[in-house]
């Protein structure tokens, strides 16, 4: 059975993160999927995902935090998404492959017809902001005593 690595990014903008339509001719036609890609042989993961996003939104991003790699198999592939928590640092994203775009609060990413593979993803970003939202919290208390 065939095993790729991919990168993907979860691309904060204000309470907003996006999603991309895989287009019709990609496999999983009209799938919404965290946007990435394979990693190339000897790249970083984190080189990665900067290109990928580069060459599929033209979107520059900046990476806040990686998130644990998911590994997911379908019937006749396995792939481990490495995923990255950013920010883009342009304003305009052109779409080269995909079909459309989406940027949506988190509760609503789960009412689109995601990528399998994407779901574990989308929990351990939940998991990733709970735990911000900690941190923060201790640090206002910190400054406030």
């Amino acid at each position: 059975m065939k095993h790729i690595d991919v990168t993907c990014a979860i691309i904060e903008k204000d309470t907003h993160i996006l999603i991309a339509q895989r287009s019709e001719s990609m496999s999983m036609p009209l799938k919404w999927e965290f946007p990435g890609g394979k990693i190339q042989a000897g790249e970083p993961a984190s080189d990665s995902i900067i290109r990928e996003i580069r060459e599929e939104l033209c979107l520059d991003i900046r990476i806040l935090a990686p998130l644990p790699p998911s590994t997911h198999q379908y019937p006749n592939l396995q792939v481990t998404l490495h995923p990255f928590v950013c920010t883009p640092t342009s304003n305009t994203i052109t779409l080269t492959e995909h079909a459309d775009h989406q940027w949506l609060s988190v509760d609503e990413v789960l009412t689109y017809d995601l990528a399998e593979a994407d779901i574990p993803v989308l929990q351990s970003y939940r998991v990733y902001k709970q735990q911000e939202k900690g941190k923060h919290q201790i640090k206002a208390l910190i400054y406030t005593t």
